[in-house]
């Protein structure tokens, strides 16, 4: 039986297993299983490689995507550019290799909401998944910047956001974990008056399906999406990755 799983800590609510034991079900795939790999500190994930026979690779959740790296013997070109691992490969001789596939998830669940005018984002944090989603950005060729609690390269702060910024910038993606389950009344803590219906407002978060963020967004007229078909889209992507 080869073995599947996801990285992270407190990921009871997990996404990733129960998207995959569903796939292995319904698709008649009787030879892989998949499990979580729960960890309170990363430098645990060496004694979760020796002790996991037949393992062929995992999935990386928060807050591992940057911290995993360093155990990683090869990184793909994305890693490379992106900073962040959200798969990882057992290779045949036993090495490691840190690979990206939320980018692509991102990008190709974007994509069908894009229009002309939709040139510039604001990317809400700085973790792995929003650098992930920067990396997409890119490849798309749309101009961001990154708004955190602190000023940084090509970042400015909450306290920065004005109407004009609003205007120019008019996909609005929400790469902090604010308004998940069970915390569902947090929100980023951004100025939802200047949301418009040119505007898209686009949650990484999945559960609740509409988060507070994607709910006060769309009373102002925006475009919303949660980031349910990004997972799947990842998921698929990993699966290639593990079976080539």
């Amino acid at each position: 039986m080869k073995k599947l799983g996801l990285l992270g800590r407190n990921i009871g609510y997990s996404f990733s297993r129960n998207y995959f034991s569903t796939k292995f079900e319904n698709e008649k795939i009787t030879n892989f299983s998949y499990q979580n790999f729960d960890i309170q500190d990363i430098a645990l994930f060496s004694s979760i490689i020796k002790e996991t026979p037949d393992l062929v690779g995992m999935n990386v959740t928060i807050p591992y995507k940057e911290e995993v790296i360093p155990f990683l013997d090869e990184l793909s070109e994305n890693v490379k550019q992106i900073g962040a691992v959200n798969t990882i490969k057992v290779l045949p001789n036993g090495k490691l290799l840190g690979d990206n596939t939320d980018y692509f998830g991102f990008s190709e669940s974007l994509k069908p909401l894009l229009k002309s005018t939709h040139k510039k984002a604001l990317i809400l944090g700085t973790g792995g998944a929003a650098k992930a989603v920067a990396f997409g950005l890119q490849q798309m060729q749309i101009d961001f910047i990154y708004i955190s609690r602190k000023i940084g390269t090509n970042t400015i702060t909450y306290t920065d956001l004005t109407e004009d910024i609003f205007n120019e910038y008019q996909i609005i993606i929400n790469c902090t974990p604010l308004g998940t389950f069970p915390n569902i009344e947090n929100c980023p803590d951004i100025p939802y008056q200047f949301f418009t219906q040119n505007h898209i407002a686009y949650d990484l978060i999945y559960n609740p399906e509409k988060t507070t963020f994607l709910n006060k967004a769309q009373q102002n007229g925006a475009i919303i999406k949660n980031g349910y078909e990004m997972l799947v889209l990842q998921a698929e992507k990993s699966w290639e990755i593990w079976n080539k």
